[in-house]
C-alpha cells in the first residue's frame, strides 16, 4: 500500500492543528485548543502508521528516517505535556516541524533498509529516543521562557506571552522536562557502555563524546538549579547549549557519515 496518502493526511493534520493552536496568538477571540490537540493526535497516529509501513515495523536509524521517528515521538510527548500543563506554543513549534520531517522522509529521502537490532540495542535506542525527545521539548520550552521573560522585562506583552502559563509554571515545566530527560540520558550512556561492543567500528566515538558533554551540561544546570537556584537566562542558555551538543551528537555525526561520506551506520 502506498504511504503517500496517509503521509499527506498526517501533514495536513499537523498543519491544521498548528493553525488552530496559533489562533489565539493572532488575536482570535476563541481558543480552539482542544480541537487543535485532537487533530494533532490524529496526525501522530497517521505518522506512526507511516513509520510502521515504511520500515516494516522495525526501527530505522538512517538519517531521514531517524529524524521522522524523533519528530513523531516529540509530537506525541507534546500532546502528553499538554494534558497536564497546557502550553499551546509547544504545538505551534513542534507540529509543523514534525510535518516537515515526515515529508522529507516519505517524499524526498532515498529508500533505506533498517539494520537488524538485538533486544539490548533496541532497549538502548528506545531509552535514547525518549531522553532525546524530552530534552528537545525542554529546549522549545526554554525558547518560550526566554520570550516570556523578555516581554516582561521590556513591559511589552505580546499575544504569545498571554497564551503561555505563568512564568513560574513555565519554568517549573522546563526543569521537570530537563530532569526526566537527564535521567534517561544517563541510562542511555550506561546502556551504551554495557551493550555496545565496539564503539570505534560502529563510528560512535564522536556521538559518545558529544553525548557525555551534553550530559555534563545538563548535569551542571540541574546542580546549579538545586544548589544556587539558577533560573532565567542562565538556565535557558545552558539548556539550549546542551541540546545543541546533543543534536550534533546524533544527527550531526549521522549527517556527515551518511550524506557526505555515504557510509551506512
Amino acid at each position: 500500500m502506498s504511504l503517500a496518502l496517509p503521509a499527506i493526511l498526517a501533514i495536513v493534520c499537523y498543519l491544521g492543528s498548528t493553525s488552530l493552536l496559533a489562533a489565539p496568538l493572532t488575536g482570535c477571540p476563541r481558543t480552539p485548543q482542544r480541537l487543535g490537540l485532537s487533530i494533532a493526535t490524529l496526525a501522530v497516529l497517521l505518522h506512526i502508521a507511516v513509520l510502521l509501513g515504511a520500515h516494516g515495523g522495525r526501527v530505522d536509524l538512517h538519517f531521514f528516517a531517524a529524524l521522522s521517528l524523533v519528530a513523531c515521538v516529540v509530537a506525541a510527548l507534546t500532546l502528553l505535556v499538554n494534558l497536564s500543563r497546557p502550553v499551546a506554543g509547544l504545538g505551534v513549534i513542534v507540529f509543523p516541524l514534525a510535518a516537515l520531517l515526515l515529508g522529507l522522509d516519505v517524499f524526498l529521502a532515498p529508500p533505506t533498509t533498517p539494520n537488524p537490532l538485538d533486544w539490548q540495542i533496541s532497549l538502548h535506542v528506545a531509552i535514547a529516543l525518549l531522553g532525546y525527545s524530552l530534552l528537545s521539548i525542554a529546549a522549545v520550552v526554554a525558547v518560550l521562557l526566554a520570550v516570556q521573560e523578555r516581554a516582561l522585562r521590556t513591559h511589552r506583552p505580546i499575544r504569545l506571552v498571554r497564551a503561555l502559563p505563568p512564568l513560574t509554571q513555565t519554568e517549573s515545566l522546563l526543569f521537570r522536562l530537563i530532569g526526566a530527560g537527564f535521567a534517561l540520558l544517563t541510562l542511555t550512556l550506561l546502556s551504551g557502555a554495557l551493550f555496545i561492543q565496539n564503539i570505534r567500528a560502529q563510528h560512535l566515538i564522536h556521538t559518545t563524546v558529544l553525548s557525555v558533554l551534553a550530559w555534563l551540561i545538563f548535569g551542571v544546570l540541574l546542580w546549579g538549579r538545586w544548589k544556587h537556584g539558577w533560573r532565567g537566562r542562565s538556565a535557558v542558555n545552558l539548556c539550549l547549549a546542551g541540546m545543541a551538543v546533543l543534536l550534533l551528537a546524533f544527527f550531526g555525526s549521522k549527517a556527515v557519515l551518511e550524506l557526505i561520506l555515504h557510509r551506512s551506520v
